[in-house]
């Protein structure tokens, strides 16, 4: 018997559960877990418990911001390769250099499609259709 392939964990980080829902509704026709986090101290928390492959992590938050998250990420030796979606908005783009310069794989500037979370997504974990019973 073959090993079960482990299905994507993907962490969504925005204090906006209008973001979150849209996030979850895109990625709902995929065989993955979505785990909801509403700053980046509850993400950091969530992270110790589920493991994820993939973080889509707002910029401005109450608490700890995604920059700062971010930040943390990138100075702890194995949370460093985590791949990271940065979600923005058209009011983030003074620090988008800073957030460039700390490495993330993509970023999905606000207000964003379905499609264009799925096609970030793929880029980074693999996305199969749920299969059909």
């Amino acid at each position: 018997m073959s090993p079960a392939v482990q299905r994507p964990r993907i962490l969504v980080v925005d204090d906006s559960k209008a973001v979150r829902r849209i996030v979850s509704q895109a990625l709902a026709p995929f065989d993955c877990d979505i785990d909801e986090a509403t700053n980046g101290f509850t993400a950091l928390f969530a992270m110790e418990r589920i493991s994820p492959h993939l973080l889509l992590i707002d910029v401005a938050m109450p608490t700890m911001d995604g920059v700062e998250m971010l930040t943390m990420l990138k100075s702890h030796d194995t949370l460093r390769q985590l791949p990271v979606i940065m979600l923005t908005s058209t009011t983030d783009h003074k620090i988008i250099p800073q957030i460039a310069a700390l490495g993330v794989e993509a970023m999905l500037r606000k207000p964003f499609s379905p499609a264009e979370v799925v096609a970030a997504v793929r880029t980074l974990v693999p996305l199969s259709p749920f299969p059909r019973v």
